[in-house]
């Protein structure tokens, strides 16, 4: 019993302030959509949509950091802090170059984006305005984040949740003032919700970089971010092309979900922006879980205990269906405050938030389970191949072509393709559970020499 005391108390102290700055960080997005509705339902629209390239760059960063993550965890659990710092420096190197590359995109030609995602005239001319100022915040989040992950990796999790606290508390303080232009600042709107993002990922890098400073703790170094010993980048690529390609999968399915919801009307996409709000804010204790799960299982299994790691994978996976059915109850309990405050929807959107939020409250356990299995537990000892495959297969030849046809063949009710939609996360998951079972992530990853 000392065991699984140590073990829960263990987690509990790592899920906490993760969990924390997750729910802080999905306020972000509550906050834009409430200050955002107030003016009109045109601008929280469009930011629901522009915030889908947002949300691109997320699921690239995650994949690079998947990679990282997993590596550094068993390099730490090995005490071998030297590769750590390569780990990271390799990690920067690339996840600039793909920030970089969004950053372009979205600052320079956004309209290629907002077409892609809306056929409203309104929507996109908006939305364009929104991703030529935050577009910049690709950079600044880049470094920031994989930085801030490596900190959690390394036994500085507390720290790592308060810098990236700081940065959403701030970001919502700045919606305030510049959305509505408090205090004598010009009232931008949509504008200003960009420019609030933008500033406090700024705010966030320039706290990373003090962090850096101090001695004795993993640091960027310009060296180590230029030149990573062969063996360990095969290793990294390894682990983070299947981990990018299942992200990428995953979030362009998810996009394509927007986009049907968008093509849907005004109304299906209003409510749909809510209820996607409601479902991240819910799951910042699924997300924490999951966080947890790679770092405790990647260093128990980079210490060789191999057998530690299959009971400790049991444990997380009955701990995330626990959060994920909590999870749900809590969004049946909130429903009714939600669409009390939503006064500003038109009575149809009003009417399908209601269903849409019924449907997330029981996809929170599948989303639950999935993430902490898929993103923690196999993470941890690098099988991340088979859940490429499974996602590929899931949303693209099940998920997509029923919702496809659904929505602009036969023309089915907004409700009835949401169904569809919503059903991925169980539809996968009983082969997930099968594989997990087989044990093909209970690995040590690690090498003795790295030169």
């Amino acid at each position: 019993m000392k065991e699984k005391d140590g073990f829960y108390g263990k987690l509990f102290r790592m899920i906490l302030p993760m969990a924390l700055q997750n729910l802080l960080a999905s306020l972000v997005s509550a906050s834009d959509a409430i200050m955002l509705g107030v003016l009109n339902q045109d601008s929280l629209s469009a930011v629901s949509l522009a915030s889908r390239v947002t949300f691109m760059a997320h699921i690239i960063l995650i994949g690079v950091i998947g990679g990282m993550a997993a590596l550094a965890a068993q390099y730490w659990g090995k005490k071998d802090e030297k590769t750590v710092e390569q780990v990271l420096g390799m990690s920067l190197r690339y996840t600039l170059l793909f920030m970089g590359l969004l950053f372009l995109g979205a600052v320079f030609c956004p309209w290629i984006f907002m077409h892609f995602l809306t056929n409203d005239p309104v929507l996109i001319d908006l939305g364009n305005r929104y991703l030529r100022i935050v577009g910049v915040s690709y950079l600044f989040m880049g470094i920031s984040q994989v930085y801030l992950t490596m900190m959690k990796n390394t036994n500085r999790v507390a720290r790592s949740s308060a810098y990236g606290s700081v940065a959403v508390v701030l970001n919502i303080v700045l919606n305030a003032f510049l959305i509505y232009g408090l205090f004598g600042l010009p009232q931008l709107g949509i504008e200003g919700a960009a420019i609030a993002t933008t500033i406090s990922r700024g705010v966030e890098l320039i706290l990373v970089l003090i962090e850096n400073r101090k001695k004795d703790v993993v640091r960027m170094i310009p060296a180590k971010i230029l030149h990573t010993p062969k063996l360990l980048e095969q290793d990294f690529w390894k682990i983070t092309l299947p981990v990018l390609g299942n992200l990428v999968t995953w979030g362009f399915a998810m996009t394509v979900y927007s986009s049907i919801i968008g093509h849907m009307g005004n109304d299906a996409v209003a409510a749909h922006s809510i209820s996607n709000i409601v479902k991240d804010c819910v799951d910042c204790v699924g997300g924490g879980c999951a966080t947890g799960a790679a770092i405790l299982l990647g260093n128990t299994l980079g210490r060789g205990d191999l057998a530690q790691a299959k009971k400790d994978g049991a444990r997380f996976v009955r701990t995330s269906f626990f959060v994920g059915a909590c999870a749900g109850l809590v969004i049946l309990a909130i429903t009714p405050a939600i669409l009390h405050f939503s006064t500003n929807l038109s009575d149809g959107a009003h009417q399908l938030l209601k269903y849409m939020l019924f449907i997330c409250s029981y996809y929170m356990i599948g989303r639950s389970l999935n993430t902490t299995i898929i993103n923690g537990v196999f993470q941890a000892g690098g099988d991340t191949r088979f859940s490429f495959w499974c996602d590929l297969v899931n949303l693209y030849v099940i998920i997509l072509p029923i919702s496809l046809l659904g929505a602009f063949v036969f023309h089915w009710p907004v409700m009835v393709v949401y169904f569809i939609l919503y059903l991925d996360e169980f539809t996968k998951l009983p082969i997930e559970y099968v594989h997990y079972k087989k044990y093909i992530w209970v690995k040590d990853l690690t090498r003795e020499q790295m030169e």
